[in-house]
C-alpha cells in the first residue's frame, strides 16, 4: 500500500484526485488532505508519506516552497498543476513527475507506477536541489538537469552540455569538460527536455549547444564547428534556419 497526501488548495479538485485513485490506483492510500503549504508541510511531518500529491500554486504558497521547507523528503513526489511552461520545465529537468489539469486517468496510471517501482528514494533530495535552483532567478546561469545512466542519477550543468548525438534509442551527452553520458532517451525526448534553453538540432542526429559554435562553413551543404573542434553536419532543410540562428547570435 502507498501512504500519500493530497496538497491541494481547491476541494473539488482534491475529490476528484481521491475519485481517481479510488478507481484506478486502489493501492494508493490517502492518508490526509491539506490546503495549503503550511498545514501539508505540518501532515507530512506528521505522517511520514511515501507519496504527495502536490499542487504548483496555492493561496499561502508555492508547492516549490514546501519541499524547500520539508528537506530532508524521503517521499516521492507528484505534482498536479495547470499548464504553467516555466514550472513544469523546471519539473521536467529535475527529472520529476507532474499531471496536468484536469487530470487523465491514464497519465496518473502512468505517474503513480513509477512511483511503485521507484526504490531509490534517497536520490529524492537530489531531484528536489535541482528543481529549487532551477526556479531561483539568482541561479539562472547556473540551470541543471538531472540525467539517468543504469549506473547512477547524475546532476549537470546544462551550460556544461556541449551537444548530443542520437544513437537508436539511446543519446550521447558530451559536455564542455570532457566527459561523456550514455542516457536512455531518444534524442527527439532530449531536445524537448532542454527545449527553451540554448540548443539547436541542425541534423536529426545532433543537437548543440548555440554558446559553443565556432563557425559555420558552406562546404558539403554545411557544417558547424564547436569550440571543441567537433564538426556538425547541417541537413539541407535546415540550414536557412540555422544560418539565421547563427547571424542572430
Amino acid at each position: 500500500m502507498i501512504r500519500s497526501i493530497i496538497v491541494e488548495d481547491e476541494v473539488k479538485s482534491r475529490e476528484t484526485l481521491k475519485g481517481l485513485l479510488s478507481m484506478f490506483c486502489p493501492d494508493v492510500m490517502v492518508v490526509a488532505e491539506a490546503a495549503g503549504v503550511q498545514q501539508g508541510r505540518e501532515l507530512i511531518a506528521k505522517h511520514k508519506p511515501d507519496l504527495v500529491f502536490l499542487d504548483i500554486e496555492m493561496p499561502d504558497g508555492s508547492g516549490f516552497r514546501l519541499l524547500d521547507q520539508s528537506a530532508p523528503a524521503d517521499f516521492d513526489v507528484i505534482f498536479t498543476t495547470a499548464f504553467d511552461q516555466f514550472a513544469i520545465k523546471a519539473i521536467r529537468y529535475a527529472a520529476l513527475d507532474y499531471l496536468l489539469k484536469p487530470i487523465v486517468p491514464e497519465e496518473l496510471q502512468v505517474a503513480v507506477e513509477k512511483v511503485r517501482n521507484h526504490k531509490q528514494k534517497k536520490n529524492n533530495m537530489k531531484n528536489f536541489e535541482v528543481l529549487l535552483n532551477n526556479i531561483n532567478p539568482e541561479k539562472m546561469e547556473q540551470k541543471k538537469v538531472v540525467l539517468s545512466t543504469v549506473e547512477k542519477i547524475h546532476v549537470v550543468e546544462v551550460n556544461n552540455i556541449l551537444r548530443c548525438e542520437s544513437d537508436n534509442y539511446y543519446t550521447h551527452f558530451y559536455f564542455v569538460d570532457g566527459g561523456h553520458l550514455l542516457i536512455s532517451k531518444t534524442l527527439k525526448d532530449v531536445e524537448a527536455l532542454l527545449e527553451g534553453g540554448n540548443f539547436i538540432r541542425p541534423h536529426k542526429s545532433h543537437l548543440i549547444n548555440i554558446r559553443y559554435i565556432q563557425n559555420f562553413s558552406r562546404d558539403e551543404g554545411g557544417v558547424i564547428t564547436l569550440t571543441s573542434g567537433d564538426k556538425i553536419p547541417v541537413s539541407r532543410r535546415k540550414k536557412e534556419k540555422i544560418l539565421e540562428i547563427i547571424h542572430n547570435l
